[in-house]
């Protein structure tokens, strides 16, 4: 038997969000909120008390970061239902509304084939309503992302699926918690991100992710103009460039649980499952 092991396998769709940008590793490689959560679900599937074995924890994140909805729903949703996985996280369509010109009709019809494809699993399905960093660009692009976040309410109505609201979160907007990039949550807003979707699935919570962080001074002006050049030099001015010449910062990846060679997807798990660590630890579970 095992005990207080609501899922024990967990995969994970979408884009750079889920993907875990920007929540960097010392070797470069990106943790996210996914990872942190997959470590955590790991630690309720140890081995019960009377020793007998559990079978253990597996996860796959499927996410790419610069996938649009099309992509997502072509490339992932169909790999991601054929693993059968007891809980599901599902979060796109973000990077369509915020270019300049968008379906944002055909944007929510693809998110529905996504959701309906991976509801067939049989898993519970968790959509988001993704954060948003306080600013002019936020406000630009609300009425596509409120559009957006509807018809992600009617998806979870029909699939019973649960939806975390991280947009309407007063902490996940606070600048302090993004990137230099200003377009991805630091460490600290990917943590928070973990925390909510645990407590949605009726996990008992760890801390509040909505908490307040501490009142800052405002930074001098001086600084806040070095910030904004620094941004458009490392970031705004890339960024243009790939939608001038039709790139994108996913070109030629995969996930970090797909295998692009053979076409699908693999689970890994803990070598350890006493012990279960970062999801960087764990390793490739064996084609069956």
């Amino acid at each position: 038997m095992e005990t207080n092991a609501p899922y024990t396998s967990f995969v994970a769709v979408g884009d750079s969000f889920t993907e875990g940008m920007s929540d960097a590793l010392p070797d470069g490689s990106y943790r996210g909120w996914a990872d942190l959560l997959a470590a955590r679900l790991a630690g309720l599937s140890r081995p019960a008390g009377d020793g007998t074995p559990s079978p253990g924890f597996r996860y796959a994140n499927l996410a790419v970061r610069g996938k649009l909805v099309d992509q997502i729903a072509d490339e992932q949703c169909g790999p991601a239902a054929s693993m059968g996985a007891d809980l599901v996280t599902l979060v796109g369509g973000l990077n369509d509304v915020l270019r300049p010109k968008c379906d944002v009709d055909r944007v929510c019809a693809r998110l529905a084939d996504c959701a309906d494809l991976l509801a067939r699993g049989g898993g519970q399905l968790v959509l988001m309503r993704s954060p948003g960093r306080r600013g002019p660009v936020l406000e630009r692009f609300r009425p596509r992302m409120e559009q957006l976040f509807a018809r992600i309410d009617e998806l979870a109505a029909r699939h019973g699926a649960l939806v975390v609201d991280l947009f309407g979160s007063e902490a996940l907007a606070d600048p302090r918690m993004w990137a230099e990039d200003r377009l991805h949550l630091n460490a600290e807003g990917h943590r928070r991100v973990a925390e909510a979707v645990w407590q949605a699935l009726g996990l008992p919570a760890a801390a509040d992710w909505e908490a307040p962080l501490p009142p800052a001074a405002p930074p001098r002006w001086a600084a806040r103009r070095t910030a904004d050049l620094r941004f458009a030099r490392e970031h705004l001015v890339p960024w243009i460039g790939r939608r001038l010449t039709g790139r994108s910062s996913g070109d030629g990846r995969a996930g970090a649980q797909f295998d692009a060679e053979q076409g699908r997807a693999f689970w890994i798990t803990p070598a350890d499952h006493t012990d279960p660590g970062p999801v960087t630890g764990w390793r490739r579970v064996a084609a069956s």
